[in-house]
């Protein structure tokens, strides 16, 4: 079974307005995180993904936060943990990411700078991206996407954010937002060898590759790039331990026969092969 799940639009304080344009769809607000909701299960499946992907574009930052893990997640919030990856799909000029802490920063000189509000993001590291670079987050990595960037998320199927520093920005009420301090703290990874590019599983110039690339594995989502010329066609035998999804970020492609646009999701269930043509040009995620 083969399931095509149509674009929907979540609005945030610090979306832009690409993917609302590229997946032309409209809105009366100017700031959306787009979502594919191929986490969206209990319409589909008896069971719920235990992942979820999503799109985002960003005109700000993000809050400088932390997601718990699992064994944490399940005794403060009863839900699953949260670990992430990023891919990088635009960026302007000089825009980045803040991942992991500097090297020398401990729990004390965090607290420190936050009680005294000091700019929080002057103790992380700042990495300038590009198209095709890859970031696997492990829940406990204190981190923010930063302005000007679109990207494709894949994630545990988890809503838990801990708040650890917000820019001093204010919602449209003229509130500040909820901050978790006591909750970050308890989870981030103060560790130095968890806190360097290498922990993070950095990879540049994915779409360069042709054809698939495995990137990474984790319990509860194995993610792959598939990098295709129009007419090229990728099969696989499929012995699925769960259902897989394909987020397909640009150029058409036909899943099994049936097509899917760009910035639409299919989700799979009990079938024994899995093809994916490629129309045009174009690439696709695989998430098993």
């Amino acid at each position: 079974m083969i399931k095509v799940h149509k674009p929907s639009i979540v609005r945030k304080i610090w979306g832009g307005k690409k993917l609302q344009n590229w997946k032309h769809l409209s809105t009366k607000e100017s700031g959306a995180e787009s979502m594919v909701p191929v986490g969206e299960t209990l319409e589909i499946f008896e069971e719920s993904l235990p992942y979820l992907a999503k799109l985002i574009d960003t005109s700000d930052e993000l809050s400088i936060q932390v997601h718990p893990g699992d064994e944490y997640a399940r005794l403060h919030e009863n839900s699953s943990g949260k670990t992430e990856c990023w891919i990088i799909l635009e960026s302007d000029p000089g825009a980045g990411i803040f991942l992991g802490l500097k090297e020398g920063i401990e729990r004390k000189t965090l607290e420190q700078a936050l009680k005294e509000k000091r700019p929080v993001n002057e103790l992380l590291n700042f990495y300038e991206v590009k198209p095709g670079d890859f970031f696997f987050v492990p829940a406990g990595s204190i981190h923010a996407i930063g302005k000007n960037i679109t990207l494709a998320e894949v994630q545990q199927n988890s809503g838990i954010t801990y708040r650890v520093w917000d820019w001093n920005r204010v919602d449209e009420k003229g509130q500040p937002r909820d901050l978790h301090v006591e909750k970050s703290l308890d989870v981030i990874n103060f560790a130095p060898e968890k806190n360097r590019l290498d922990f993070f599983q950095h990879k540049k110039n994915l779409f360069h590759r042709h054809g698939r690339s495995d990137i990474c594995s984790h319990r509860d989502f194995e993610l792959s790039l598939l990098n295709q010329n129009s007419n090229e066609k990728y099969f696989s035998s499929i012995a699925l331990k769960r259902p897989c999804s394909i987020l397909n970020l640009n150029g058409k492609i036909a899943v099994n026969g049936i097509p899917v646009s760009p910035y639409e999701a299919v989700t799979i269930e009990n079938e024994s092969s899995l093809a994916v043509e490629a129309l045009e040009e174009g690439s696709c995620l695989l998430i098993f």
